[in-house]
């Protein structure tokens, strides 16, 4: 196993403390148990509720178990205790939080790792390794479970699932564990099994209604402090009018993503004007790919203490990375990054650390970015290679306003063939996306008063009542149509 060599790399260049951030606790155990039978090591565990106690070879401790469960005891035991052995302490990091003494217990083994010869292996979910051992210590990365490894795991709880209905077999189909296995990457392999368990024993099928929720789940067990959200609601692009560019786009670059090909695609910005249907398109995106939808809140992300905004954005991208393939939307990005004169250093460094990520990042992650003001956007964003291109949204065309309404009128349990669509398209000139949606539900409200049925005019009367933005912000529209024109991809 990769894990097993990497620790044998450890110990082998004589690091005397070890440690290993992990969910998966069994695991890492079973993994350290393994390792020092293999080289015949004295193995000893040690927890604040049940004290060292010894889990492999070797000798016990000289005293009874509970009597080293305060963490400065175990630590005085380890440095006065000839060796060589392999101490593992699990969720010790509490412990070391300006704890001086324990900090210097933890050097003094370091130091007399040649006289006694033990290793401290330091297990949490959560660790860091006080800067004054730093140097002494090493930190080791589990190898999360492969794309064999999953199928395995789906191979292994169908069949416990079969031996428990009577020999039934699970019901899927390849395209649907494909997708299966690859909203699976990035856990680890107790959670990969929970994952796996759930999606099968409901009703003993593994289905495209499965992966949704399997990929919320997901989601959940990486508690994301509320900076990324997960959109559970994506949307199908046959609820989308017009944006065929895009459409054809996303669709010839749809496998190079899934299979996180070297020229996978990168991303796209959404540029057009509000209530044009950006946030629309971007869930389509993931709707239509079949992939996770994460929201990045540039809301939430900034904070006043210096240095945790750009903590929050690298915990938010490699939250990310570990829900690839995914799309990772950026809302209104403008706001989030403005840089202008009068900005503070945080928007800057922000940038930064969001631009070198994009540079990095090799995981299937897709970003979508909307934007309603282009002059807002640093230019070291829009640059090539950054995102693959740039469509604009612009205000609906007759036909297209004309789907827009069917869409609307259908989704309000109306039939779209009581109405003259094409009379509306036309009545609704210059209107957005969104302005129909709301003229058709302000229609709803008309004819629930009168006690009747939603009919043409309650329709076309919500619309002669509302002032499109296209006429509230005529120059400002007209400038950015005019922008857009030899600049951008139509969608």
């Amino acid at each position: 196993m990769a894990d097993s060599k990497d620790l044998n790399v450890l110990l082998d260049a004589q690091v005397p403390i070890i440690g290993i951030e992990s969910p998966d606790e069994q695991r890492v155990l079973a993994l350290l148990l393994r390792f020092a039978m293999q080289r015949n090591l004295s193995y000893y565990e040690w927890t604040i509720t049940n004290g060292l106690k010894l889990a492999g070879f070797g000798e016990r401790p000289g005293r009874e178990a509970s009597e080293y469960d305060e963490p400065e005891e175990v630590l005085k035991h380890i440095a006065t205790t000839p060796g060589p052995g392999l101490y593992v302490l699990c969720d010790f990091h509490p412990y070391l939080k300006d704890e001086a003494k324990n900090i210097r217990y933890l050097k003094d083994i370091a130091f007399a790792y040649n006289k006694n010869g033990n290793t401290v292996v330091l297990v949490s979910h959560q660790l860091k390794i006080p800067t004054e051992v730093g140097h002494m210590s090493a930190n080791l990365h589990l190898r999360l479970p492969s794309d064999d490894e999953l199928m395995s795991m789906v191979r292994s709880q169908a069949q416990h699932w079969a031996e428990n209905n009577k020999g039934k077999k699970v019901r899927t189909d390849n395209a649907t564990l494909q997708k299966l296995i690859a909203n699976l990457r990035g856990v680890s392999h107790a959670d990969a099994q929970r994952l796996v368990r759930h999606a099968i024993q409901t009703d003993g099928a593994i289905t495209e209604s499965d992966i949704p929720e399997i990929n919320k789940l997901k989601f959940e067990l990486m508690d994301a402090e509320g900076v990324l959200h997960f959109e559970y609601d994506t949307e199908r692009f046959s609820n989308v009018a017009g944006l065929l560019n895009l459409k054809n786009w996303l669709e010839l670059r749809r496998d190079a993503l899934i299979r996180s090909q070297p020229d996978r695609p990168k991303g796209i910005l959404l540029l057009g004007v509000q209530g044009g249907g950006k946030s629309l398109a971007a869930k389509a995106v993931a709707g239509f790919w079949s992939i996770p939808l994460l929201r990045l809140d540039f809301g939430t992300l900034y904070n006043k203490y210096f240095g945790e905004t750009e903590r929050n954005l690298r915990n938010s991208l490699k939250q990310a990375e570990q829900m690839a393939p995914c799309v990772l939307w950026m809302d209104e990005i403008e706001k989030g990054l403005a840089t202008g004169q009068g900005d503070n250093a945080t928007s800057h460094r922000v940038l930064g650390t969001l631009l070198t990520w994009m540079a990095e990042n090799d995981s299937p992650v897709f970003i979508v970015a909307t934007s309603n003001d282009i002059t807002g956007l640093p230019p070291e964003l829009m640059r090539k290679g950054r995102l693959d291109e740039t469509f604009f949204i612009d205000l609906p065309n007759q036909e297209v306003r004309r789907e827009i309404f069917r869409i609307h009128i259908a989704k309000r349990g109306l039939d779209p063939n009581n109405f003259d669509l094409t009379a509306l398209a036309q009545c609704a000139d210059d209107f957005t996306g969104a302005e129909i949606e709301e003229a058709v539900v302000s229609a709803r409200y008309l004819a629930a008063a009168r006690d009747g049925e939603t009919s043409q005019h309650d329709i076309i009367s919500a619309v002669d009542r509302t002032f499109p933005i296209a006429v509230l912000r005529a120059e400002s529209i007209s400038s950015l149509r005019a922008w857009a024109a030899d600049r951008t991809v139509p969608a």
